[in-house]
Order: structure tokens, then sequence, then C-alpha cells
């Protein structure tokens, strides 16, 4: 996953909305939401604070569901409609039974271990990302998915290379360390310079006539990954405003054992500093010698590369819809990773529910009215570069998209959808979710949290789904040597894929048209 500049914290105010036995929630008040305060004892403790990736949106649908009651609900849909997705228990069961313990059992765990361990951390504009694409279009043709194509897109390069950060005084160690996405190298001597420890930007600001020459470190209190990623995003060019020379990031995770979180980072000016990411442990040891006046030095070695654009490419496929191939419901992921670990977590759980989604449907002999397309992103990490451009060349087509989902927050055990919608829809989703009730997954929490590269169609008015799941170990492998199938556990992916199918499915296959709302301000 990955963020943009701005960061802001989410407060909603809302009630429970209850009907047909289900709950519908507004983020702050389920302690699993990943919007709601950090509670060690909850899923999702970890607290997400705002969207995953960018500025959360307050739509008109939050304050609807907000005050929505049963009663409304009932008035809402018509006693036909709810009838008609009420029909569907016999084919929603058929799904998950037949993902959970039929035939495609294991599957959707196998499929994804075989991408990961073949092609392992796939970072975009690198030669193994390429041949993941190219893998999933093989592998989606074989299983005769439809329409199976790529659209190019134009991405960023960024290299590694080798790298080291050593403490050099008071003592000689080496500081566990990854570069951060989009820095620039050292020279090839590196960098040495003294430390200067700061918790926030406001005591860099404080503190600026002691930065000049120094190395900053951030040593920010965890909070929640949007309250605390800005030093991770903006602390390189907030270091360089005041004279220093590089800057390190306390890793943005709740949980350590010594182990680096890499990320991107942006520059916001043409002053670049080299920056990256050391551990939450020597981030507190640097912050105890600084406190009792001892001075530690730090010698940094980059070998980061930023290469001219290249391109990449979304791969697509889809299960052509029987009456109305032009309406659509979209399931995602995104490809690309992080070049550490395997990216099995972030995010090739959620391209594997996604992918699979379509085989399953085209085993059982399922075609929906609508088509469910497919679509696995690239260079959501560099900044959600490939779901901005398939939106901005989508956009006018916009009316016949029914849905789109995304599912980038884990593939932990599922407890529903999170779901962006003015009051209609969500009622809809309402009913579609209570047909989950065999894998104990029907919440609806609003508003959609943690699909990154279809955020911004919510903000175009069309609905938007996530995966509502219980991660609240997340951030203790994000963007790690740590994401690998371990983090994976093969019967929990199989009833995410059994929600994801089946979601997607009724929803392609409804009568009715799910309503959009109008275009957001922010657009």
């Amino acid at each position: 996953m990955t963020i943009t500049k701005t960061y802001s914290l989410l407060v909603i105010f809302c009630s429970v909305f209850i009907s047909g036995g289900i709950y519908v929630l507004k983020a702050n008040e389920d302690p699993a939401h990943p919007l709601s305060k950090p509670d060690a004892d909850s899923p999702n403790s970890i607290g997400f604070g705002p969207s995953k990736h960018r500025t959360p949106n307050v739509n008109k649908a939050t304050n609807a569901v907000a005050s929505s009651s049963s009663s409304n609900c009932s008035n809402i849909l018509s006693p036909e409609l709810i009838e008609e997705i009420r029909g569907y228990k016999k084919t929603v069961d058929q799904i998950i039974g037949y993902v959970t313990s039929g035939e495609y059992k294991g599957k959707a765990y196998d499929s994804l271990a075989a991408l990961v361990d073949t092609y392992g951390p796939r970072i975009t504009g690198s030669g193994v990302l390429e041949a993941a694409i190219d893998h999933m279009l093989e592998v989606s043709r074989a299983e005769g998915l439809e329409n199976v194509r790529t659209e190019d897109v134009v991405v960023p390069h960024w290299e590694r290379n080798d790298e080291s950060a050593w403490m050099v005084l008071p003592r000689l160690q080496k500081l566990n360390f990854l570069g951060l996405g989009s820095s620039v190298g050292t020279p090839e001597e590196g960098i040495k310079a003294p430390v200067l420890v700061v918790k926030d930007f406001q005591e860099l600001e404080e503190n600026a006539h002691l930065a000049k020459g120094k190395i900053v470190v951030y040593n920010p209190e965890w909070v929640s990954y949007g309250d605390t990623v800005q030093y991770r995003t903006a602390g390189a060019s907030k270091a360089a405003e005041v004279g220093a020379v590089a800057s390190l990031t306390r890793s943005v995770t709740p949980f350590s054992i010594n182990s680096p979180h890499t990320g991107q980072q942006f520059y916001s000016s043409d002053v670049k500093i080299p920056t990256g990411c050391i551990t939450v442990e020597d981030a507190a040891m640097l912050a105890r010698m600084q406190e009792r006046g001892d001075t530690a030095e730090i010698l940094l070695k980059m070998g980061a590369v930023n290469y001219p654009d290249t391109t990449s490419r979304n791969t697509i496929a889809e299960v052509t819809g029987s009456e109305s191939p032009q309406e659509v419901v979209v399931v995602s992921g995104h490809l690309d990773s992080w070049d550490v670990g395997q990216g099995a977590m972030d995010d090739g759980g959620g391209v594997t529910i996604s992918w699979n989604a379509a085989v399953v449907l085209k085993k059982l002999g399922l075609r929906p009215r609508r088509t469910v397309r497919v679509i696995l992103w690239t260079g959501e990490e560099q900044g959600i570069v490939g779901g901005q451009d398939y939106y901005h060349k989508h956009v006018s087509d916009k009316d016949n998209y029914q849905m789109l989902m995304e599912s980038d927050i884990g593939t932990f055990n599922p407890l529903g959808l999170a779901f962006s919608g003015n009051e209609e829809a969500t009622c809809i989703m309402q009913e579609i979710m209570s047909l989950l009730e065999p894998l104990n997954s029907t919440k609806i929490v609003s508003p959609m949290d943690g699909g990154p590269d279809i955020e911004i169609w919510s903000k175009a008015g069309v609905p938007t789904g996530s995966l509502y799941n219980a991660n609240s170990n997340y951030f203790w492998f994000h963007h790690s040597d740590g994401d690998t199938m371990s983090v994976e556990d093969s019967d929990t992916l199989d009833r995410c894929l059994a929600l994801w199918t089946s979601v997607a499915y009724v929803t392609a296959d409804i009568s009715r048209r799910l309503p959009h709302e109008s275009a957001h301000d922010e657009l």
C-alpha cells in the first residue's frame, strides 16, 4: 500500500443500523474497523487512522447510513427486490461449499504460493513484476477467463541496490535499515554525520538550529498508520528544509522484532536528501542516547537510483455478462509489491481472491447478468499509479460501473464488507451480505477503506467496497521481510474468497442497478 502527501484524521459520529439481523456500523463504533480507536483486545487494534492510502472522504452515504433504521430500509427496498436477493441463498451456499469444503478448497492458497514463491517481491518498474504479469495472463487464459488483456501504464522506476547504516559512535553497531522508495542515494563513500532525534515535526522546528549537517532521526509514537506515516512520506523534505544531510524514520509499525519497514516517500522540493527507515528498537536507542547527552554518529550508504519512468501494465480478465456485458462489477488487488519479503499479504492476498473469484464462477458455470472484471493493478505502492491511470481512461463510462471492489488491507478472517454508497445502495448491500451468514461475515461498515486504487471512483459517486477483515496484525508484516506466505492461512483465504466471489456474483446478477451519487467536490 502507498500514501499521498497529506493526511487527516476522520471523526465520524454515527449510530448502529440494524436490519434483517445485519449490523451496519460507522467506522468509530466498531472496534474492528480500520478507523476505530486502537484497542489491543480487538480486531484491527492497530488502528489505521484514516484511509491507509489517501485522505478519507466523508460522503453523503456516511451520514445517510448513520440515520437509517430497519423501517427505512424496508421502505427503500421493494419487497420484490428483497425477495429476489434472498433467492440467491442457494447459489451463495453453493459457492461457499465449493470453496471452503469442496473441490476448490485450498486452491486459492496454492495459487498465491505459486505466484510469490516463483516471482518473489514485485517492485514497480522491475522485470520480475512484468514476468508476474505475464504469468497472470497465461493462467487466466488457461482457466478460460475472457477478454484477457493489459493496459499500459507509465510508472516510476526506482532501485534500492546496496545499502547500509552503521552507528559508528559511541560504539560500532549495524542498524537494520531499508531505504525508502524514490530516495536519492548517497555518495559512494556514504554520509557520516551526528544524529538529531526528534519525535515530531514540531520538535524538529523547535530544534532547527541544531539540525544543520545532521542526520535527522524521527522517533514518533505509533498512533495509527494514517497518523504516523507522515514522518515516512514527508520527513526527508522537512529535514532538508532545516539543513539536514539525511533523514531516518522509525518504521511505521506498532510491533517490531528489530525489523525495518519500507514504503514510499515524496520530495516536496528540488532539495533531496537520502532517506530510509530504521527499526523501532534502534530509533528508541538513539533517543535514549540523546536524552543522556551522548553523541551518536551514523555512517549511511545508499546505492539507490531513480531511473526514467518506464511502462508497466494493469492486468484485466473477465467473466462476460450474459445480458448486460457493458455493465461491470470490478474485483481487484494490486500485483506490484515492495522489494522485500514476498508481497504475499500486501497485496498477493487481494490479487488471489479477486482472480480466483472469476475462476470459481467459470468452474461453477455461474455467468451473471453483468460482467465481472478482474483488475490486477500496477504501480500502487509508488503512488496508486495504475489505479489513477485506469480511472482517467474509463471514467467517461462510469455509469456502467455497478460497483468496484478492492482488497488491500489483508486477507485475514473475513468479517464483511467496508462499503461506500448512498442509503439505497447500502440497503441493497446489507441484504446481499445477509447471505454470508454461513461464514459469519455479514457486517457492513462505512465508508469503504482499504481500496486505494478505487477510492477515486467513490469520489466520483460510484459504489465501492473493500474486504473487511480481522487484520489486527497487518502492520506487523507490512512492507517488511516478514510479508511472506507464512502470514497467510489456507482456510482463512478460502473464506475470504467465498465472500468475495459471492458478493461479486450477486451484485453483478441482481436486476437492480446500484444507484450512484453525485461526484464529490474534491474531484
